[in-house]
Formats: C-alpha cells, structure tokens, sequence
C-alpha cells in the first residue's frame, strides 16, 4: 500500500470509529442501513468471510472512454470496526472471479482477464493467500467465470457459471452457460467433478444453510433471468429444486447478478438486474427472504442502493451488500456498503 493509500484508511478509521454501535441499532431498526464504502468503485465482484474480514477482489467498472477497467485490487472489511484495508494486489487483473474460502483458507478462481483476444477471456487461474501473497493452486480443469463458491465441510465448491463454447475465448459472447460443479480438496491441491447442477446458468448467488449448498437465480443468455432455487446434499450428491425467487413487483423476474447470504436461519437474495429487447433494462432494489421450514419467499426491506453485480456476505447474523454496478449492465460501478440485521 502506498503512503496515500495508507492515510486514506487511516483517515476512514478515525472517522468512523464511533459509528458501529450506532449503525448496528440503525441495522435493527429500519431495515437496509449504510456502513463504510469500498475505497474504490467496483463491479462484477465476490467476496468470502476470512480472518475475521470480508474479503473481495477484482472486478470492472468503465475506464478512460469506453475501455473497460479491470482491476486487481483486494479490499478487507472489518464488520467490528466497519472499516476497509486494501490488502496485497491479485497476480493480475480479474473481472467476475470467484472468492472463496477452503478450511478458512482463502482463494481466488478463474474469471476473466484481458488478453490480445479480448477482455472477457475466461482463465482457469487459481490463487491461495498466503498473508498477502497469493500463491498458484492447482488450476481448474477447464475456464469458469460467473459462477457460484462456497465452502462446506472444508472444501470450496463452484456451482454453475460459464465457460468457452468453443476454440474462440476472449469476448463476452464466446462464452456459454454451463451446470458445471467443481470441488477443491485442499489436502490433495485437486478438483473433482461433482454432480452438476440441474440448470444451467450463469449470475446465480449461492450460500451454505442447514448443511447444504443452496443456489439461487441466475439467468441464461438465450432465456434471462430465472428465479430458480436448487439445494446440494453434499452427504447424498443430489440436487433438489425448491420454490423460485418470485418476480419483482414491477413484473421483472429477479434472476441475474443478484447476490445473497445466510442468516438466523434464512436465505436473503437481493440485488441484480434485468434487460429489455432492444436495449435498456434496470436494476433490482428488491430483498427476498427464504424460509426453508416453509419452502417460502417473503419480500423483506429493499436496499437503499439497488444493484448489481455486488458481493454477499454474512457476519453474526448481519447481511452485507458490498459495491456493484447501480445501472444496469457496466455503465456505473459504485463502492456502496449497506448491512441488514434480520
């Protein structure tokens, strides 16, 4: 980190230092409530939970003129102090790679990086942390973007997503949905095939509940946004389908580029964005809370920012939405935080 950069967190810390206690009774009392923002304006992005931070890398926004920014930038956030440290820079730049964590481990995979081919050439590139060095990890067995991580049992799973449809593999359009679902051992530095998803789709947002992997909406490119809502049995190695996302009250389905955690026992999706024909579209506000006692979605408080592209996260039992785009498609990265305690 460069001086600068070192005095605008300090700067940050100092300035919020006495906020938390009164964010937190903001939290329980009017839903959605606004923390300290990303330092920098980023979308396309995840995050995991490590070390007692929220951990997220990579990501676009719009450049100089209509290039595309593609970032290497690693950013932790402390949900005690709500606070952001810029942590040791990504090998190279990714937009749309994964973050997750193995055994408390954390990794970085696949994504898209830029090459003579173009921007939105997918890699099979995976990294490890060690402090704030990452390190080279068994690659993937095959490029994976736009997919779902999460860690269960100790092992990272990645559920759906997309990857080259053929020998062409560095535009957006050369890149086709898969169902595809890998598992990293880390003991062996291996991944396995597991059983794949029942649809496939890219965008979707995942998390670990009750023992199982749920993972919800996504979309397709031929058919949009899908609400679909799937669950993993890592003990039985089978999938179920369970009650979709209902669309939003303006009638677009909720689906692609939403993000979503786990809390007091429920499901929170939120976020995302939908396309008209002919160009134009829009971004989700909306929250969807689901109970799997009742196999029920039930609209919670909208966001106060509504976005896309964001990362999820949940920390005793507070739900983080972190940065996005708040246009639809690249137009508009921001760095915005908010925090829903249910």
């Amino acid at each position: 980190m460069t001086p600068l950069d070192r005095r605008t967190f300090l700067a940050a810390a100092v300035a919020s230092a006495a906020l938390p206690f009164a964010a937190r009774a903001q939290e329980q009392s009017s839903g959605w409530a606004p923390r300290a923002s990303l330092p920098w304006p980023v979308q396309e992005i995840y995050c995991a939970v490590a070390g007692g931070q929220i951990v997220t890398a990579g990501g676009l926004r719009r450049g100089e003129g209509a290039g595309l920014h593609i970032e290497d930038r690693v950013g932790g956030y402390d949900p005690r102090l709500d606070t952001w440290t810029e942590l040791g820079r990504l090998p190279a730049p990714r937009h749309h790679p994964m973050v997750v964590t193995a055994g408390g481990a954390l990794m970085i995979v696949g994504g898209y990086g830029r090459s003579a081919a173009g921007d939105w050439t997918a890699v099979t590139d995976a990294w490890m942390a060690d402090g704030e060095v990452w390190s080279p990890i068994a690659p993937l067995p095959t490029p994976l973007s736009e997919t779902v991580g999460v860690d269960i049992g100790g092992r990272a799973h990645l559920v759906t997503g997309r990857r080259p449809l053929g020998a062409a593999n560095g535009q957006w359009n050369d890149q086709s949905d898969v169902a595809d679902h890998w598992v990293y051992d880390r003991d062996a530095d291996r991944w396995e095939a597991a059983r794949p998803c029942p649809m496939a789709r890219n965008s979707a947002a995942g998390a670990v509940l009750d023992g199982v992997i749920w993972v919800a909406g996504g979309r397709t490119v031929s058919g949009g946004g899908t609400g679909r809502l799937d669950r993993y049995d890592p003990a039985a190695d089978r999938w179920e389908t369970l009650a979709p996302i209902p669309p939003s009250p303006t009638g677009q389905q909720v689906g692609g580029g939403l993000a979503m955690a786990a809390a007091a026992g429920k499901l929170v999706a939120f976020g995302g964005e939908w396309f008209q024909r002919g160009g134009g579209g829009g971004v989700f506000a909306e929250t969807w809370i689901y109970d799997p006692a009742t196999d029920r979605w039930e609209a919670g408080p909208p966001m106060r920012t509504p976005r896309h592209g964001l990362a999820a996260a949940a920390v005793d039992e507070v739900i983080y939405a972190i940065a996005g785009g708040e246009v639809v498609s690249g137009g508009r990265a921001g760095g915005v935080v908010e925090a829903l305690r249910l």
